[in-house]
């Protein structure tokens, strides 16, 4: 194999690794092309005292640390303040806030070794708690938990004594602990229920059923829209915020599904006056046992590219 594919082989989990630390795909990708660049540039100084896909994690991180010196956390509209309860008074989109981003699944790695680790570490709430460790935090609970990096190796990419790694180690994931999710949230239905709920969901959507979407919404549901800060905590609220949003009748509205950090998902199309259906919004699901327990809608038609979805699709004739 040469360089080239080699390198090329790495780049689906590079892209995932600074996702976690960076909470943006377009940013991630940014910086694993910086990454390469390093890599490219560096390579005869390589000494081979690790593998190359080691070498490529340790540039990709130490980009990702420079990156977070000059960029604020990606933030999620919970944890800027209370839920509102009125649909009518939404606060303005907040474009200058740095949003948390969905991660398209299709861009997972395919190796079965990482697929179990890669799924849970990415899933939209864990990257949304990583966020709130300080970066140097973050790195080391990354490599260390979702890696399984020795301390020792951590201590050399940061420049640090394993000591403080594993300091460092035990802050984070005492703070994680109390905002990520528990292992019951991650508990999925069997896939004949997971199946049904989710076509259910999508009729419900399209046709704007509220009977229908409140028997599969738990009862503490959560409806976040960034960029716009305001969001929706149970399902009474979250209810009156659809009722308002949206516009009844078949034919105005396709959901085409898709998955993004491990999770159910689907690309909202609106139709306009010119007939055809274009990209509104991708809706990210937490989907329990109990039911949809929490929607996370990127209102970002340039995401849908990402998920491998047009920007505009026609009505089939």
């Amino acid at each position: 194999m040469n360089l080239e594919d080699e390198f090329a082989q790495y780049r689906g989990e590079l892209v995932a690794h600074c996702y976690r630390m960076l909470g943006s795909l377009h940013d991630a990708e940014d910086a694993v092309q910086e990454a390469y660049l390093r890599a490219w540039r560096g390579f005869a100084e390589f000494e081979q005292r690790s593998s190359v896909r080691t070498w490529l994690y340790r540039i990709a991180t130490r980009v990702c640390l420079n990156a977070l010196q000059h960029s604020s956390r990606r933030m999620v509209p919970s944890a800027l303040g209370a839920p509102g309860t009125d649909p009518n008074d939404l606060e303005a989109q907040a474009l200058e806030t740095s949003w948390l981003e969905p991660f398209p699944d299709l861009l997972m790695s395919t190796d079965p070794a990482l697929v179990v680790g890669t799924r849970q570490s990415l899933r939209l709430a864990m990257v949304a708690a990583l966020q709130h460790l300080p970066p140097r935090q973050r790195a080391v609970l990354i490599l260390r938990d979702v890696l399984a990096w020795q301390a020792s190796e951590v201590a050399d990419l940061l420049e640090t004594t394993t000591a403080a790694v594993n300091s460092s180690l035990q802050r984070a994931r005492a703070e994680l602990a109390k905002l990520a999710p528990t292992e019951e949230e991650y508990s999925e239905p069997d896939e004949p229920v997971r199946r049904a709920l989710l076509d259910r969901f999508a009729k419900a959507f399209e046709s704007a059923d509220l009977v229908a979407l409140e028997g599969l919404l738990t009862q503490d549901t959560r409806w976040e829209m960034p960029p716009t800060p305001t969001w929706f905590n149970g399902r009474e609220d979250v209810l009156r915020l659809l009722a308002v949003k949206l516009t009844p009748g078949e034919g105005l509205r396709s959901m085409v599904e898709t998955s993004a950090n491990g999770q159910p998902a689907f690309g909202l199309y609106i139709r306009g006056r010119d007939g055809a259906f274009h990209a509104h919004s991708i809706k990210v699901l937490t989907v329990t046992k109990a039911g949809i327990s929490a929607v996370l809608a990127f209102h970002r038609a340039d995401l849908f590219p990402s998920f491998g979805l047009p920007l505009v699709r026609f009505p089939q004739v």
